[in-house]
């Protein structure tokens, strides 16, 4: 009968630990001076970005000044960003038929309660022959759309980017955002379209005008200083990275100087002299 023998398992470590070496006070000591040198670091980093919201740049436009349209936008283009927000004139003809309505927006103008409606949303063909899609005014939800003005239109307001399409149930009619593209293709006679749409300042009777506000300045960054708050940042973390990598060199030498000892016990153990024998008298 074959036996087979036990496996003869590892000697336990018997090294240090980590944290063991790491509460010695050369390395609580060596852990503070990190600590401190991780706090100058960071506060460095939060004066290199104070400095670049301080030296941000504003990027100032005149918006509020009209201009026609054609000056700042062309159809079939990407709307620029000297167009979006711009306040222009146009002229141009009422397409009649073309009207849509966009439902659940907010009452938001001047005086407004905020309460939900709709926009009406008409089709204008300018005097250069292209087509612009234009919101009228606000009514309640679900109110009849007044009388609606006919022939030639001398407009003004405020351009802005159209919208994303509708995602969702639009098949029963019912719309929810100003997208050109749709439009198109619900206008009888679309001509070259502008990418965005015009909120008309000066609504016909019935409605209320719809809320079209400045657009916000933009703000640019010191990008510089902004990459040297990250740097001291990164520099602060890699001072404690260090303070723990020595302390686990450390640990991780004594821990090889015990395993030494512990293979080889000869050359641990003093060596011992060998007797000698007796005198003979």
């Amino acid at each position: 009968m074959t036996t087979t023998a036990a496996p003869t398992l590892p000697a336990a470590r018997t090294g240090p630990t980590w944290w063991a070496v790491a509460r010695r006070p050369k390395w609580v000591a060596a852990l503070a001076l990190a600590l401190g040198v991780a706090a100058a670091f960071a506060a460095l980093g939060q004066w290199q970005l104070e400095r670049s919201i301080e030296s941000a740049t504003v990027i100032e436009r005149d918006t509020e000044t009209a201009v026609p349209l054609n000056t700042v936008a062309e159809p079939q283009e990407v709307m620029t960003s000297d167009a979006s927000g711009r306040l222009v004139t146009v002229d141009g003809v009422w397409q009649l038929g073309d009207e849509v309505v966009v439902t659940g927006r907010l009452n938001n103008a001047p005086g407004g309660d905020g309460a939900p409606g709709d926009w009406v949303v008409r089709h204008l063909v300018t005097d250069d022959g292209h087509s612009l899609a234009v919101v009228v005014g606000f009514v309640e939800p679900g109110a009849s759309i007044p009388t609606l003005p006919a022939g030639e239109a001398q407009l003004a307001g405020r351009y802005v980017p159209g919208e994303a399409p509708q995602i969702g149930d639009f098949e029963s009619g019912a719309r929810e955002t100003i997208s050109v593209a749709e439009l198109v293709n619900l206008w009888a006679d679309p001509q070259p379209v502008y990418a965005g749409y015009l909120v008309d300042s000066d609504p016909p009777p019935g409605f209320t005008a719809v809320a079209a506000p400045p657009p916000e300045a933009e703000v640019e960054l010191n990008l510089l200083n902004l990459f040297y708050a990250l740097e001291w940042v990164i520099f602060g973390g890699f001072a404690v990275y260090l303070w723990w990598r020595l302390v686990k060199d450390e640990q991780e030498k004594e821990q090889a100087e015990r395993d030494a000892a512990a293979a080889d016990p000869a050359e641990a153990a003093p060596a011992h002299d060998s007797p000698q024998p007796a005198p003979v008298d």
